[in-house]
């Protein structure tokens, strides 16, 4: 089995999509990507945009050879958008470009408001087939069910982990932000050689201490259950979740990685480093609004 994350935060962008290739499979999993569309009173910095492209040229190859597709949830940094916005995958940009893999999704009736909208709309545009995933095995391919996303007593919102068991067991656990002990517990139960979780929203005013607390324990937890842990998305948008992660790997007394880590790429947290970038490389007036009417590109910042 191969892995190849796709996007994260500390490959410049948001999201925790993998592309995972076993002897019968092709995976893909959370293809989506997006940016703070405002963070520090600024929109993404050129640079980032830049990163995003790729990003996007990347899924939309790999999305062509997919024999199954998943989305964990239909939150905009994980899934294709009939709405995107210019910095984030146009489910258009996908049509008729591979109807023949399978989709799966949570169960319908674990679909937030917003995104039963979202599948919906894509299930239009896309006119290919989504299938209830949760606690189904197809193949390498095993489901949970409908986990918090988040602190299970301050969300109603929920995703779906996969286990790709093919010798080699490795875990998609996105958004679970290590705030739930069952959640952690359900990971360790399946044994994982290779978990790859998102980590604690630090950059949250909203987080309090005990939650704090309980995401440090649940990664020592799983840090010490895994061979490698993997962990990334919301943890690594603020230089305080670099700074917990490199705390956490001096904790365990091994290597904790971000996702930029296991590919062996150098780390951009440029989600984290917005204000820097504008200081370091100015942008131009009216950047932004020539970019998403086609007048602008990133040539320069790549």
């Amino acid at each position: 089995m191969n892995i190849e994350i796709l996007t994260a935060e500390s490959l410049g962008v948001r999201g925790l999509g993998c592309w995972l290739t076993t002897e019968n499979r092709r995976i893909l999993i959370d293809p989506g990507f997006a940016l703070g569309y405002i963070r520090h009173k600024r929109l993404p910095h050129p640079r980032q945009v830049a990163l995003a492209e790729t990003a996007r040229q990347r899924i939309i190859l790999l999305w062509e050879q997919a024999t199954d597709i998943v989305f964990s949830h239909f939150h905009g940094d994980h899934v294709p958008l009939v709405d995107a916005n210019p910095y984030q995958l146009s489910a258009h940009a996908l049509v008729g470009l591979n109807r023949d893999a399978r989709i799966w999704r949570k169960h319908l009736e674990h679909l937030s408001p917003r995104e039963a909208e979202r599948e919906a709309s894509l299930k239009a545009v896309l006119d290919m087939r989504f299938l209830d995933g949760e606690n189904v095995t197809a193949g390498p391919l095993h489901f949970s069910s409908a986990v918090p996303h988040g602190d299970p007593d301050q969300t109603d919102e929920s995703v779906m982990m996969s286990l790709i068991d093919e010798g080699k067991r490795f875990v998609h656990a996105p958004d679970i932000q290590l705030l739930c002990d069952e959640t952690v517990s359900q990971i360790l139960d399946w044994s994982p050689d290779i978990a790859l979780a998102g980590g604690p929203a630090l950059y949250l005013s909203r987080l309090t201490g005990e939650q704090m607390e309980r995401a440090w324990q649940n990664a020592l937890r799983l840090g010490r259950g895994v061979d490698v842990l993997i962990l990334d998305h919301h943890l690594l948008r603020s230089t305080e979740g670099i700074a917990w992660l490199d705390r956490l790997s001096k904790a365990l007394g091994k290597p904790v990685l971000c996702a930029a880590d296991f590919r062996g790429a150098k780390r951009q947290f440029l989600e984290a480093e917005r204000e820097r970038l504008y200081r370091r490389f100015p942008v131009a007036p009216g950047w932004h609004e020539a970019y998403s009417k086609g007048r602008a590109t990133t040539q320069g910042y790549e």
